[in-house]
Formats: structure tokens, sequence, C-alpha cells
């Protein structure tokens, strides 16, 4: 019962962390995680404290963790930047090690070599969570943040693999360099091997279960959750690195399907929720757990004889400076040889030397630098003491990143105008990307109520349009290449000889006259309207000297025009729908939606008559089903745009509201 509620309790500050976070940006995450943990453990009765198995915390935070980074990150940047990212991860890592190794081992000599070896490898890592959070207020070029955030997914498998090596040799006392290599190499290069592997396996099992028709959203999203945890467990059990097979795994990312359909996009839409609260909240439960892991490990080691609180605190603030000053000097030197690659790079000046402090600040530790801490044996001597530094550390870096590289870098001070402007245009934005997604779920037998929500929609945009006084000018262009569409068509059928020739020029004048009315020559004297005049005028006559003729009779040829308007609107639908769901569409999904809507209109408008009772009440059913989809969609759209920072706190509050007083609306009249 206690484990229980302790399992509560940090979920429930995990959950009071997100909403802390949003009343108040300008402090990380992870600082008001660790401050909700150390609330927690002044509380309580009794002192908190957790014992977990190395291993068992290693595979349940740290895989699935790290294998979302490496599934979520830019491979594009990442590899641009492959030379600075595999210098801080792995260069850095193994020279943090090191240096911290011998310094700590100077200072307390008590504290073995190669622990204080293992001691520098668990603070080598940098925290992603703490990198993200840097860009709420602070604006980092996109270089120095694709490297920051390459780093923290590599350095996370090089400082683990590093420090479980260091820990091997602190624990047994043996160590043989030749014997450490190898190992080193058969765990290095088998791991990445094996993520490869299991990973392209578990795409082949995802394939082999869509072969069979199964395109269950619970089956895919619950087996790309178990992924890690899978990759790990196998790759550890051949004595290879789980860490560094689950980051290889997430790499290669080919558990996600490279098709797309409705299916699919679902799939993508769960999963990408599940895994968005899935990290969140293994990572506030481990800063959660430092906070309340602080006064236990503080209070042994600052009550203890042994050492002068002066000098713990010495100790502390000493190793911070070492760490930072190794990481800028290092970082420093990376872009020094980036300049000089560079021909078009200014003097290395001032400016380089602030992106570096930027940079160097800009990756505190966190998550992996205390889960790997917790994983030292109890046999390790002065293993409080070390914990002690590395949760010193942790705070002391997190501190940095989040009030003193605001000052080094740009701040982000949109006005108020800015704020509304791009609330207005990112709502447009939203309502257009639910628009397209109904378009793409659209079926046969919803076609009637997805009409109805997507008219809707179409009129909410008018509305937005309309109240920020947004000119919104007719879509000619796209009418016009509609007209050209059918045109096209009727001339294909012809030469086929698929229609009568006499419907089909028929059909073609009415077009032609259309056209002439959408670009605006009716009235003006010009050679083409002459030209266009005459050629109506001889045809009429003509089709009436037909008409009087013996062969097609008037209700054949009246049939025949019927039966090519509705299969040029057919044909016009179907180019629609491509231009809707074409990324590189340049038209507004509000425009082609509403002319969609109309060429349908008059599809159903010719193939049957007026419907039921029944089946309009069939017709509303759907559509309130249909709009429940668009609002959640909606909702989700939402939520994504403010984490991305498109959108204020107030205008996310807004729009969210809004949205909830349509749900109950909705729901109030089914």
């Amino acid at each position: 019962m206690e484990a229980l509620m302790l399992a509560l309790l940090l979920l429930a500050a995990v959950l009071a962390s997100s909403v802390i976070d949003q009343l108040v940006p300008k402090i990380s995450s992870p600082l008001i995680q660790i401050l909700l943990g150390l609330g927690i453990a002044l509380l309580a009765s009794t002192q908190i404290k957790i014992e977990l198995d190395d291993k068992l915390f290693l595979v349940l935070f740290i895989a699935p963790l790290l294998y979302d980074e490496a599934k979520n990150i830019d491979k594009g940047s990442l590899w641009r930047n492959r030379r600075p990212v595999v210098s801080l991860a792995i260069g850095l890592v193994v020279a943090t090690a090191l240096i911290v190794g011998f310094a700590v081992n100077w200072l307390v000599p008590s504290i073995s070599l190669f622990a204080a070896f293992a001691l520098g490898a668990a603070l080598g890592p940098t925290d992603a969570v703490a990198v993200a959070s840097l860009s709420k207020e602070t604006s980092i070029s996109a270089r120095s943040k694709s490297i920051l955030e390459g780093e923290s997914l590599i350095n996370d498998a090089s400082g683990i693999v590093s420090f479980q090596f260091a820990i091997a040799a602190a624990v047994t006392g043996t160590f043989s360099l030749i014997d450490a290599t190898a190992d080193f190499l058969f765990s290095f290069f088998g791991g990445i091997l094996m993520g490869v592997v299991l990973g392209y396996l578990g795409n082949f099992l995802v394939r082999k279960v869509r072969s069979w028709g199964l395109e269950n959203t619970t089956f895919h999203v619950l087996f790309e959750v178990f992924t890690p945890f899978i990759v790990y467990l196998v790759a550890n059990a051949l004595h290879t690195s789980g860490i560094l097979a689950v980051v290889a795994a997430g790499l290669v990312n080919v558990i996600s399907p490279r098709i797309i359909g409705p299916s699919i996009s679902r799939m993508n839409i769960v999963s990408t929720s599940v895994w968005r609260v899935l990290t969140f909240t293994l990572n506030g439960v481990v800063f959660v757990l430092l906070g309340t892991q602080l006064p236990l490990a503080f209070q042994g080691t600052w009550e203890s004889t042994a050492v002068n609180n002066d000098v713990l605190i010495g100790y502390v603030l000493g190793l911070a400076f070492l760490i930072i000053a190794v990481r800028f000097l290092w970082i420093l030197g990376v872009e020094w040889v980036h300049h000089r690659r560079d021909p078009e790079s200014k003097r290395f000046g001032l400016e380089n030397l602030r992106s570096s402090a930027i940079m160097t600040l800009g990756g505190p530790k966190g998550t992996i630098t205390l889960a790997v801490a917790f994983t030292i044996p109890y046999t390790v001597p002065q293993r409080d003491l070390m914990i002690f530094m590395a949760c010193g550390v942790i705070v002391v870096t997190l501190l940095l990143a989040t009030f003193v590289v605001p000052l080094l870098a740009p701040k982000k001070a949109p006005t108020d105008e800015d704020l509304r402007c791009d609330e207005t245009e990112v709502n447009i934005e939203i309502l257009r990307t639910v628009i397209e997604d109904l378009a793409a779920r659209q079926t046969t037998e919803n076609r009637a109520a997805t009409q109805m929500v997507i008219h809707s929609y179409n009129d909410r945009i008018a509305r937005i349009k309309s109240r920020n006084d947004i000119e919104d000018k007719p879509n000619t262009a796209l009418r016009l290449q509609a007209i050209h569409w059918e045109q096209e068509l009727v001339i294909e059928l012809i030469d086929s000889e698929d229609i009568y020739p006499i419907v089909g020029y028929q059909y073609l004048s009415r077009l032609a006259r259309i056209e002439n009315m959408l670009q605006h020559h009716r009235g003006r004297w010009s050679v083409q309207n002459l030209v266009l005049r005459v050629r109506a005028i001889l045809r009429s006559g003509w089709h009436r000297i037909l008409a009087g003729l013996p062969g097609v009779s008037v209700t054949e040829r009246v049939q025949a025009v019927r039966d090519l308007q509705m299969q040029c609107a057919e044909h016009v639908v179907e180019r629609l729908q491509e231009k809707l769901a074409s990324p590189d569409s340049a038209e507004p999904a509000e425009d082609v939606s509403t002319l969609l809507l109309e060429y349908q209109r008059s599809i159903t408008a010719m193939r049957s008559a007026n419907p039921s009772i029944t089946a309009l009440t069939n017709t509303v059913n759907k559509a309130a089903d249909i709009e429940r989809h668009g609002l959640r969609l909606e909702l989700e759209q939402i939520q994504s745009r403010y984490e991305d920072g498109d959108l204020c706190r107030a205008s996310y509050k807004r729009l969210r509201e809004n949205v909830y007083l349509m749900q109950v609306d909705l729901e109030d009249n089914v």
C-alpha cells in the first residue's frame, strides 16, 4: 500500500508540474518537478527511501526515453551536423569522464579512480527535456539547437556504456585495457547491430499483421510501446549494449509505416499522443524522485563529520565549474573548426564566444545523470557522497540553463498585435487541417454527412476572416482550372467517340460561356470575346437545324448531356480531392473544399431524387459523429501548436474553451 501511495504521489506531482509549467513558463519543468518532489519529501512523516534495481531502472526509464528521442529527432539535421554531434556526444563524454575522474580522485582519495571515472561518465550526458524547454523564452540558432538535440541523444548511450564499464572495474577491482577495449567494441557495435536487426524484425511483423487485413490501432501502438523494452532486454541478454540497441532502433524508425492512409493517420495520431504522455510522465517521475531523494542524499552526507559542509558545497560548485569549463573549451574548439571550414563565415570573435557559452550552459544535466547515479551499487565506497555530488551538479546546471541562458540568448518578444495576428492565422490553419483530414476520411457512405461538417468549417473560416477584416477574394483561378479539367475530358471523350459529338460540342459551348463570365469579359469588346460569340451563335443555329432532323431524339440528347455533366463533375471531384490531399497544394483548403462540395452536390442532385426523412436522419447522425471527430482533432491541433510556440497561453486557452463549448453544444443537441 505504501508503494502504491508513493506512486500516486509521484504521478500527482507530475500532473501538477504540467499545470505549473504553463503558469510559470520562465522556469523549466525539471526544476518545477524537483521542487515538487522536495515538497513531498519535506511533508512526508518519514524519510522516503527508494531502492530500485539498477537494471530495472535502466530498462524502465531510460530505454523508452531514448527510443522516443531517437524516433523523433530530425535525422536530416543530425546528419548535417554529424561531426560536432559525434565530437560532443562521444569525445566530450570520454574527456569529461577522465578529467572529472582524476579530479574527484585527487580531491577525495577515498573514492577509487574507477568509481570517480563512473561519476564523470554519469555527468557526461545532457538532458533533452531541458534543451527543449530553452526555446520557450529564448531564440537559439537552428544549428545550435540541432547540435544540442543530437548530442543529448547520443551522449546518453556513450555515457551509460562508459559508466557501466567504469562501475564494473570499480566493483571487481580489476581492469585490463585490452579486454575492456574488446568488450567495449563488442558491446558498442553489437548493440547497434542488434538494434537495426530487431527494428527490421519488428517492421516485418507489423507488415505481416497488416497483410492479414488487421489495421488495429491498439495493437500497433502497444507494439511500438513494447519495442524499446524488447530491444533492450534482447540486446542485453546477448551481452551487447541495450542502450545503443534502443537508440539504433529508434533512429532507423522502421516500426512506423511508410504508406499513407486513414488507418495509418489514426495510428500516428494515437501513437504521438501516447508517447507524449509516456515520456513526459517518465521524465517527470525521475525529476520528482530526485526531489524526494535530495533530503536523504544531502542529510547523510551533510550530517557526516567526515567532511565539512563548506567543503561539500565547494566540491559541488568546483565539480560543476570544472564540467562547464571543459564543455566550454570543447565547444569553442568545435566552433573554431566549423569556422575554419566555412568560407562564408565572418571573423571568429565575440559572437562565437556568446554562441559557445549558450551551447555550454544549454546542455544541463538531468534525467540520465540522475538515473545512472541511482544505479551505483551500494558496495561502492562513498556512494552517498557521489550521489550528493551528482545531484548538486544537476541542480546547479539546471539553474544556470534556466536563468543565465535567457540573459545570453536573444529574447522572443512578440507584441500583442503580433500574437493576435498569429492567433488568427494559426486558427485558420488549424481549421484547414481539420478540413483536409475530414476530406481524406470521406467515403461513399458518409459523403453527405462529411459535406455538412466541412461546410460548417468553411463557414467558420469565413467568419474569422470577416471579423479580422481579412479580404476573401473569390478563387477564380481554381474555378477556371476546374472548367479546363472538364474541357479536357470532353475533348478526350469526343476524340474516342464515347459521346455524341453534337452533345460534346454543346457542352463545350456552355463551358466557354461560364469561363467567359468568370474572366469578367462579359460586356467588353475583344477579339476573343467576338470569336466566342460568333462560334456560339453558329453552333446554336446548327443545333436547332439538327433538332429537326431524324436520328438522335431530343430526349436522348438531353439525357446524354446530363450523363456528360455528371461524368465531368465526377472527374473534377477526383482532381479536387487529389489537390486537397496534396501537401504541395498552394490553394487554401477552404476554397478547394467549397468547390468540391458544389460539384458533389450537383452530382447528388442529378443522381437521385429528394431524400427520405430516414435518409436525412441517418445523415444528421453521421454528421454528429464526424463533427465529434473534427472537434477532437481541433483540440489536438491547438495543443500541438501551443507546445510548438505558435500560440500564446491566452490564445491557447481561448481556442480550447471555444472547442469545449462546441462539444457541449453538440452533445446537448444530439
